[in-house]
């Protein structure tokens, strides 16, 4: 969004089933790419890969072919992957019932090995996904390399395993990276209480992307960005200061789900990440649209 030349968002990353153009129409729109590839070549880019984008076939087909693109031009994706509705799934079909308070899953230690089990099953098939589409790609959580250390969330209820991220040791991951893998980050973290904690997806997400000050955090998300009034959809907000974001929530602009992610995006560009963005991920190829397109794809949230 924040990108050095215009280019249309229509014409990047439209399948071909959908648009045919000709071979001098193609070069031309890969040329009006390249002030993009210069300015994201060798940048470090954190993908919270959530929602529609990991449930619909085509949606994740596009998604893993986007991250493998960005690969291939120099960019180096993290993705943080998260999984609510299959640990959900997984827990019904054991006997177990998902309980939720104030929309943060209770995790009591049954449900925290179903959680380790499904997210970490979920992190192997995006690596394996990754790597079908071109992209060299590791799945390992936060126990891996000492990536990360949780402690016990605390908060107006007890949600039992449930933490929060006290440090990450992005070592692992710049490793990784400079041998050419792309990392995929289950969000399950160690304490040094000696348990094993479910972190939030998005709040995992922009610990990792601080602590690897990298220059984009995108959350896909199932919706097209912040509204000043989500009954008009022609009031979404395109770019945001981080005070404004805070200012939307205290006064009940943003609400229910979209708080955490709004705070996350703020919590990371005031950490040094340079732009947090919440993408529409029911867009197909939104990532492209974010990074190599003047309009973007959702909402940007920036500190200066």
């Amino acid at each position: 969004m924040d990108s050095p030349s215009a280019i249309s968002a229509a014409t990047v990353g439209v399948p071909q089933h959908k648009i045919s153009i000709g071979g001098a129409q193609r070069a031309q729109v890969i040329s009006e790419v390249l002030p993009y590839l210069r300015r994201w070549h060798g940048q470090t880019v954190v993908i919270k890969y959530g929602g529609a984008a990991m449930t619909d076939d085509n949606l994740k087909a596009a998604v893993m072919g986007d991250i493998a693109l960005l690969h291939y031009a120099g960019v180096k994706p993290v993705v943080v992957h998260g999984g609510g509705p299959e640990i959900s799934a997984m827990c019904q079909q054991l006997g177990i019932e998902p309980q939720f308070v104030q929309g943060m899953r209770v995790t009591d230690p049954e449900t925290m090995r179903v959680t380790e089990m499904v997210l970490g099953h979920i992190g192997k098939d995006i690596a394996q996904g990754l790597t079908t589409a071109g992209a060299p790609a590791v799945g390992l959580s936060g126990k891996d390399g000492g990536l990360m250390v949780a402690k016990k969330f605390q908060g107006e209820a007890d949600w039992g395993l449930v933490g929060e991220i006290e440090d990450v040791k992005p070592s692992l991951l710049h490793t990784l990276s400079r041998e050419g893998f792309v990392p995929v980050v289950t969000p399950v973290s160690p304490g040094a209480d000696g348990q094993t904690y479910n972190i939030n997806a998005d709040l995992a997400a922009s610990a990792i992307a601080q602590s690897l000050e990298a220059a984009k955090l995108l959350l896909l998300t199932d919706v097209a960005g912040i509204y000043r009034d989500f009954q008009d959809k022609s009031t979404l907000i395109q770019q945001l200061k981080a005070d404004e974001a805070s200012e939307l929530i205290a006064a009940g602009v943003v609400s229910k789900g979209m708080i955490p992610k709004v705070r996350c995006c703020v919590e990371a560009v005031r950490g040094g990440v340079k732009r947090a963005h919440i993408v529409d991920g029911r867009e197909p190829h939104s990532i492209l649209m974010e990074l190599f397109t003047d309009a973007g794809c959702g909402t940007m949230i920036y500190e200066d």
